[in-house]
């Protein structure tokens, strides 16, 4: 019988002969089935414990989108406006959840609205459940948030946020727009003061291909977003200085049929069944504008260049800050207006863009830029020679190399102790055909250039407003005279003698802040390697 036992088959659930193995796997697949079921019922009890017990499940959560269905009566106070006079009130603000960390039953956060930040503090307490803080410390960074709470003072200032006397305990949180969990850069190392030389922390920082490729979240950090506010400012300073001088603003075209500038650094598009060209300066136009009896315009626009220069300096596409001004007697008049409106900005920025350029200076620190009132006004030749006396040897008739104007701003700077300055009477022969001789000496010409921190950002002259004379020295460059049949011939009715020049907006910001890149202050850079975004 015991045999008869042994052979015996034995059957599974089903009722079927299986073999022990068998068995033994599906006894554990049941535990296992049974274990899960558990744990599922366990996590099922929690989480309905849980929402009994969230005593905050009002005041957090990712909010309904906002599609204006409906009028909210709350004011949200921007954050750099949050400081010690709004202490212990009851606030909303909107603003970028910029970091933040979990600590317990804490959570702190940093808002970001734009320059600037602001702490946050979440703490498990009467009103503010654990859920809550959990939810606060899972927002992906990069969210916009509309978040309540008491200002309170702090005892040590927040030296990471620029609302350093001052932090906000949250009591409300809502998600109004969530960012994706993985960013393609993160802003904090976007941020990061460049390493001095060949000093390296170790710290992750972001390259310029990677800002320029996610321009976007570049451009959120506190830095560019100081950069951009300050070049708004040279812009409003340029236009409200010339306005209060009695100039005119107007308006040129940006598509030409003659190059500008002549020569082939000019972008061709096709026009219609022939072609046409991109602007490379308003100059034509500014001076048709002086023949129609405008006396002093000016301009602000899209300016093409076709370099294939891959510099820290130069871009394809920029932004060009133009006037053009009739004198009565000499062209100086032009300069020293130029000078004085160059003055007026530095002063306008000095005093209006402090915050910006504290901002700036501490990512990329750089010697506060220095000038005189009025405008040092130097010869070429005078240059020349500073140069010569530096061991640099150079004709008087060969134009300054980049090298050369950055050696002759340092030796201006320590000479006269100005970053900006005017270099006046430039050889004729590196200008344009409409530039005016000198009448005393054909070898130079009534043209200057104006430099800051030893770059040029503006190049200008006297132009030539008698029509015979420029058909000469067109015809002199070997210019087609019919491609500027209409230029020249808008001077055959009587124009004024007059003057003007051209500036780079992105080189004027660059160098005012001492950036080291013009990138760094063009929005969306157009250079030979790049047209996106």
């Amino acid at each position: 019988m015991a045999d008869a036992e042994v052979g015996k088959p034995v059957l599974g659930p089903d009722g079927n002969p299986t073999s022990k193995k068998a068995l033994k796997k599906q006894q554990k697949e049941a535990e296992k089935a049974a274990k899960k079921a558990q744990r599922k019922a366990e996590l099922d009890a929690e989480q309905q414990a849980n929402q009994q017990e969230d005593v905050s499940k009002e005041f957090y959560g990712d909010m309904k989108m906002i599609q204006s269905t409906e009028k909210l009566d709350r004011a949200l106070v921007r954050v750099g406006d949050i400081g010690l006079k709004e202490a212990d009130q009851l606030l909303w603000c909107r603003a970028r959840l910029h970091t933040s960390r979990a600590t317990g039953k804490q959570c702190f956060v940093v808002l970001r609205q734009q320059q600037f930040t602001i702490q946050g503090l979440l703490a498990v307490g009467e009103n503010i459940s654990k859920q809550m803080v959990k939810f606060c410390a899972n927002v992906t960074k990069e969210s916009i948030v509309d978040v309540q709470g008491f200002v309170r003072k702090v005892d040590t200032k927040i030296e990471s946020c620029t609302q350093q006397d001052v932090e906000l305990h949250i009591k409300q949180i809502f998600v109004v727009s969530k960012s994706a969990p993985q960013l393609p850069l993160q802003i904090e190392d976007a941020s990061r003061p460049e390493p001095e030389g060949e000093e390296d922390d170790g710290r992750a920082r972001v390259n310029q291909d990677t800002r320029l490729d996610n321009r976007i979240l570049d451009l959120r950090t506190t830095t560019k977003q100081a950069i951009f506010r300050l070049q708004a400012g040279v812009c409003r300073l340029f236009r409200n200085t010339l306005t209060e001088r009695g100039f005119v603003e107007i308006h040129t075209p940006k598509i030409i049929s003659a190059a500008s500038e002549g020569g082939a650094n000019v972008f061709t598009v096709s026009y219609f069944k022939s072609n046409a060209f991109l602007a490379q300066s308003p100059q034509l136009y500014k001076q048709m504008a002086i023949a129609a009896d405008f006396e002093k315009v000016f301009t602000v626009g899209a300016v093409f260049r076709a370099e294939d220069s891959n510099t820290h300096r130069h871009l394809t596409e920029f932004v060009g800050l133009d006037l053009e001004m009739a004198f009565k007697y000499h062209y100086h008049e032009v300069l020293q207006t130029i000078g004085d409106v160059f003055v007026s900005i530095f002063k306008g920025l000095r005093d209006e863009c402090q915050t910006e350029i504290s901002t700036v200076g501490k990512q990329y620190p750089a010697e506060p830029f220095k000038f005189l009132d009025p405008a040092l006004i130097l010869e070429y030749k005078e240059g020349v020679k500073m140069l010569a006396e530096a061991g640099v040897e150079m004709d008087e008739e060969e134009d300054l190399s980049t090298p050369n104007e950055k050696l002759l701003g340092r030796l201006v700077r320590e000479k006269y102790d100005t970053d900006f300055y005017i270099l006046d009477k430039f050889p004729l022969a590196v200008r344009p055909f409409y530039t005016m001789p000198d009448p005393k000496d054909s070898k130079w010409s009534n043209s200057y250039d104006m430099f800051m921190r030893g770059e040029e950002i503006l190049s200008g002259a006297q132009r030539i407003h008698d029509p015979e004379f420029l058909t000469e020295r067109a015809k002199h460059h070997g210019i087609d005279l019919n491609q500027i049949k209409s230029y020249i011939d808008s001077f055959r009715y009587g124009c004024p003698p007059h003057g003007g020049g051209g500036i780079g907006m992105e080189r004027v910001t660059m160098l005012y802040l001492g950036l080291h890149n013009i990138r760094s202050s063009s929005l969306f850079p157009r250079d030979p390697k790049r047209v996106t975004p």
